[in-house]
């Protein structure tokens, strides 16, 4: 009984951690991790390179703000298959108006 209280008291610590996260403007290197779903070493190495929006203020730690990881994890963005096929169907017939 005492282990099914225990795992239930630390599922709900992890998700008041999480939506304190969610309320948080700007993540450290640890928190942007979590929030990104990624290792520690990807995210540094896409620091490194540059892919992806951080700062160091003191030219040591790494902070990130939260806009620009939603806005990093949201490009290139894949149309569906309905889009495609309206895309199309306006370009045949933009090109069908302009031939006339």
């Amino acid at each position: 009984m005492s282990e099914i209280l225990l795992k239930k008291l630390e599922s709900i610590e992890t998700m008041l951690l999480e939506q304190n996260m969610l309320k948080k403007e700007v993540l450290n290197f640890n928190e942007a991790a979590s929030y990104l779903e990624l290792s520690h070493s990807h995210l540094y190495k896409q620091t490194s390179t540059g892919a992806i929006p951080h700062y160091k203020p003191n030219g040591k730690k790494i902070y990130f703000k939260r806009v620009e990881l939603d806005n990093w994890l949201l490009r290139n963005r894949t149309d569906s298959k309905d889009e495609i096929e309206q895309q199309a169907a306006d370009y045949l017939t933009k090109k069908g108006r302009i031939q006339i």
